[in-house]
């Protein structure tokens, strides 16, 4: 199909751009077991090595046999295939501005992210063990808008009880409880300007030593209200790679195209390290 709007008397040098979701949870995964990735189908083994013993040392006394060592193997599948493919009519690019193609690339790829920002929020909200999920906390008055915050002491304290380190926690958030963190002088008022944020990213600040996200993929609780997703950039592991990118004129047009392929997998690594409350705003 041309771009038949895109004929017009006057062509603009400007584009009207699109509103996009701020794209953050791929910054919450790991990507420390990438590896090579060539197709779908593919995986990336994630080896781990358990614990060593401690023992008292007697002098003058031979040593016990050495402990063999656990080891056990995760397996990260790439599961997921994702791909664009458009074309710009070669009577349409003679008329058109240079910066459609450049336009258009751009938005193929945040098409791709975007995509891929939804899988990683399902699965970081799936493997939440239900043992580190909070009761359901209520914060939909300036009464109990407080409990909010106190959720967020809740949380550090489940993620202590599992030897979280405090660098690399994060907590992901929606618009609308965010909204109410707003309307807590003990987020807004206190501190640093890093209390009060620097919207870099989505990210808006700190409570309780967690980097404070906001994104509108936080998927829903078991009823209809927002959930906090925590944890630790440890507790899963994100693996992708853009396996092609071809441009090619298309057999029975005249016209130029493009079409790329995005392969990727996502694994809860340690699922301890991860906790989640349900917020009624």
């Amino acid at each position: 199909m041309a771009l038949d709007n895109f004929i017009p008397e006057i062509w603009s040098t400007q584009l009207l751009t699109n509103l996009h979701n701020d794209l953050v949870f791929g910054r919450v995964f790991n990507t420390d077991y990438q590896g090579e990735i060539a197709q779908a189908g593919d995986t990336v083994r994630i080896h781990s090595v358990g614990p060593v013993s401690v023992s008292n040392y007697t002098k003058n006394n031979d040593h016990a046999a050495p402990e063999a060592l656990d080891d056990s193997e995760v397996v990260l599948n790439i599961t997921e295939s994702k791909m664009f493919n458009f074309q710009v009519d070669n009577v349409d690019r003679v008329q058109q501005s240079p910066k459609m193609m450049a336009a258009a690339m751009r938005e193929a790829a945040f098409g791709l992210a975007n995509v891929a920002d939804s899988f990683l929020a399902t699965t970081l909200n799936a493997g939440t063990p239900a043992a580190n999920t909070l009761t359901d906390v209520t914060a939909n008055s300036s009464s109990t808008w407080g409990a909010l915050y106190e959720a967020f002491v809740d949380l550090g304290v489940v993620l202590d009880e599992n030897n979280c380190p405090v660098e690399g926690r994060y907590a992901v958030l929606s618009p609308r409880v965010y909204g109410v963190l707003l309307k807590d002088p003990r987020f807004v008022s206190f501190g640093t300007n890093e209390n009060r944020g620097t919207i870099s990213n989505r990210s808006v600040g700190t409570i309780n030593q967690f980097e404070i996200l906001v994104s509108n993929k936080v998927p829903a609780g078991d009823g209809t209200n927002p959930q906090v997703l925590a944890g630790h950039v440890w507790a899963a592991t994100y693996a992708q790679q853009i396996s092609q990118v071809k441009a090619y004129e298309p057999e029975k047009r005249f016209a130029d195209a493009v079409k790329g392929l995005h392969l990727y997998g996502a694994k809860i690594v340690r699922p301890s390290l991860l906790a989640k409350v349900e917020v009624d705003v």
